[in-house]
């Protein structure tokens, strides 16, 4: 067996393993490019080949086709969300400093995946500075979306849960200091998946030095599976448990509505990202040799690229569940709608709401009101 440096871990392979390009190497796999990637085997101990040629030619069509899917959606969804909040003439919450914050690192996240989806077709690769920075931003808007996620449910719980304790503390001043401190959290956290990422031989892999080989992969997934989803996701359960529970003792009839979104939240989380997480743990064992059986590989290198496609997309439902949902958010786009069709139209749109919504508004501000009593979460957000 001959080791060579992959592009995602860094861990010592066999050179003849043929992992999926593009972002699926990003944790767990080692890029090739296309023209070299059907010339190798994976051999096993028993010396018997381990062709994975089809896997890898029937991945790099579906991961292409998939990657400009969310690349389209995300895009749009996150752009609407960005320009909804800033260019509203409304005083500003803490909770839009987050979900503003939020969309920009899932457009960042998605920004990269059209040069993936170059990668994966191309046979020259990347240029050095397009290969780091694409890896850079990667996983800075990869973690920086995870972490804004979490953030947004601290907030959430301390609006309802200790809504006497934070109410002084839930400025926007505050909120622009928390945001740059995670955007810090990400790029330190990040740091390590792309530090040694370089160009090499038309491939955009990571070389490491000898000595980090066998234990940098290890520690990179190990950093994903804990800070990309462990630890988020008992924060989201405890801080969502508890707002549950002050829900239910409040006497509002908003309630129900208010627990079905906090369901979907962490529903949603869990669901999308819990399948790649195992799969990257699995990766971990594989690289302790935990699966010497040719269909095992074979069928760890789909579920991998499946799975993390899976969870990709979940940069595309962000604005659906923290933004899309706001009536205020809907009412937004409903007014650049009518924008856009007075432009192509050539002349002004009035818009103008019914006797009926306006009461159905009024009538659920005071209900809000009446929700702030019992929680003092009055922070008013532009989309929610």
């Amino acid at each position: 067996m001959v080791c060579d440096r992959d592009s995602g871990t860094g861990w010592p392979i066999d050179t003849s393993e043929v992992p999926f390009p593009g972002p699926a190497q990003a944790f767990t796999m080692p890029t090739y490019s296309p023209e070299s990637i059907l010339e190798y085997f994976e051999y096993d101990e028993s010396a018997e080949a381990c062709d994975l040629g089809d896997i890898v030619a029937i991945g790099t069509v579906f991961l292409s086709i998939l990657y400009s899917l969310v690349f389209a959606f995300g895009l749009l969804g996150n752009l609407l969300v960005v320009f909804a909040l800033t260019n509203s003439q409304k005083p500003k919450s803490i909770t839009d400093i987050y979900l503003l914050n939020l969309a920009l690192s899932d457009l960042l996240f998605v920004a990269t995946l059209p040069f993936w989806t170059h990668y994966l077709m191309s046979e020259q690769g990347f240029h050095n500075a397009v290969c780091k920075l694409t890896t850079a931003f990667f996983f800075i808007g990869f973690f920086g979306g995870i972490f804004f996620i979490t953030v947004i449910s601290i907030d959430r719980y301390l609006a309802i849960v200790l809504a006497a304790n934070s109410m002084n503390n839930r400025t926007v001043q505050h909120g622009v200091t928390i945001s740059l401190g995670v955007w810090a959290a990400a790029i330190l956290v990040a740091t390590p998946q792309f530090m040694f990422t370089k160009q090499k031989a038309n491939e955009c892999l990571g070389d490491y030095p000898e000595v980090l080989q066998e234990l940098w992969p290890v520690l990179r997934n190990v950093e994903a599976n804990l800070l990309g989803f462990l630890l988020p996701l008992l924060i989201m359960s405890y801080c969502y448990f508890r707002i549950m529970r002050t829900l239910f003792s409040c006497k509002n009839h908003k309630k129900a509505k208010a627990i079905k979104l906090i369901f979907l939240v962490v529903i949603v989380f869990f669901l999308f990202w819990t399948p790649y997480n195992i799969m990257i743990f699995l990766e971990t064992l594989n690289l302790y040799d935990f699966f010497p059986n040719c269909d095992m590989k074979r069928d760890l290198r789909l579920a991998l690229s499946v799975t993390e496609t899976i969870a990709f997309t979940h940069c595309c439902l962000n604005p659906f569940i923290y933004a899309f949902a706001g009536e205020k958010f809907r009412r937004y786009l409903y007014h650049l709608y009518r924008k856009c069709l007075a432009v192509l139209c050539g002349h002004p749109v009035h818009v103008s709401f019914s006797r009926t919504e306006s009461q159905t508004s009024r009538r659920e501000s005071i209900l809000s009101s009446n929700f702030t009593h019992h929680t003092s979460d009055g922070d008013g957000s532009i989309l929610l």
